[in-house]
């Protein structure tokens, strides 16, 4: 019998595969804690300690592809339609269930992993990259995921999933080729010690901070785009940001910024002066920002990144 302690040494690795399987953290955590449950009840039938690995993904994979049988595909704004306008009309707000989330590095992250295998996990859970997946059917998610992620052989995935060999290959070519018509792009991976994206990183929590909306924009790529998820609506290009910011958006005006770091990109949770208000990905690429996405479900992405109800001091922009 394995030890049902040695369950929880997978745990990372887990939440990184459920992640990349569901697109929500708070479903990988459900996941993540559903399977271990399954796997302490089920500890007597596994005699061989080297086993565990193979047989806890085995079991993750089959919790998450239940989990998917019975729920719509997570996207985000930019899946939907073209984007929108800072004039237009108040944006449509769907159910927090219909978007992809982000998820804090170190919630996936094993600590015993070797610096390249981090970068390579990094590398598959930025948020273009599980945006991708999420239009795959959940089976060839599942193979692409096992073959490629997590390491298995063919013969390994065909006997988990209950199916041959043909077809896993079979599988794992179609979800590669859908993967290939769907560019996730060439977004610069968070590196704290690159000099050059500290400095930028830099110069936007100061524009932001100081509410200098052309100071913020001078750090954007041209076509850079702006989402705020649960709303539908997004934004392209520098002019257009600038217009919502200092219209729809003016209530931005005063925030805070705390750094974080999530799906390998920086991140920050933003406190307005009336309280929290979003944690912000960031996409960069090239030494500008690319993407910013707001995602403002803070009752639930606040403490799962353990960020704080509310900051001390006053809010006039003094640290």
């Amino acid at each position: 019998m394995v030890p049902d302690a040695s369950f929880e040494t997978h745990r990372a690795a887990l939440t990184g595969y459920c992640y990349r399987m569901l697109g929500s953290s708070a479903d990988a955590d459900d996941a993540v804690q559903d399977t271990l449950l399954r796997a302490w009840k089920a500890a007597d039938a596994l005699q061989d300690p080297g086993a565990a690995r193979g047989w806890l993904y085995r079991i993750a994979t089959r919790v998450c592809l239940d989990h998917l049988a019975t729920r719509r595909r997570r996207e985000l704004p930019l899946d939907l339609e073209g984007p929108g306008s800072a004039s237009g009309p108040v944006p449509e707000r769907f159910d927090a269930s219909r978007w992809i989330e982000p998820i804090p590095d170190e919630r996936y992250l094993p600590v015993d992993a070797d610096p390249a295998e981090r970068l390579a996990l990094r590398e598959r859970t930025r948020i273009a990259w599980v945006a991708a997946l999420q239009r795959l059917p959940p089976r060839q998610r599942a193979v692409l995921l096992l073959r490629e992620v997590v390491g298995w052989s063919a013969a390994e995935v065909a006997a988990s999933l209950e199916t041959s060999v043909a077809s896993v290959n079979s599988a794992l070519q179609r979800a590669r080729s859908t993967l290939d018509q769907r560019p996730t792009g060439d977004s610069d991976l968070l590196e704290p010690t690159d000099e050059a994206q500290r400095a930028l990183l830099a110069r936007y929590v100061t524009a932001f901070e100081a509410y200098d909306v052309d100071a913020l924009c001078a750090v954007l790529h041209e076509d850079a785009t702006l989402s705020m998820p649960p709303y539908a609506l997004w934004l392209r290009g520098r002019e257009e940001i600038a217009r919502w910011l200092l219209g729809p958006g003016h209530g931005c005006r005063g925030s805070r910024l705390v750094p974080l770091r999530a799906n390998g990109s920086p991140a920050f949770g933003q406190y307005r002066p009336d309280g929290p208000w979003a944690v912000i990905v960031l996409d960069l690429a090239g030494g500008r920002i690319r993407g910013m996405c707001s995602y403002l479900d803070t009752g639930t992405l606040f403490p799962m990144f353990g960020l704080p109800p509310s900051l001390s001091g006053k809010f006039d922009g003094d640290r």
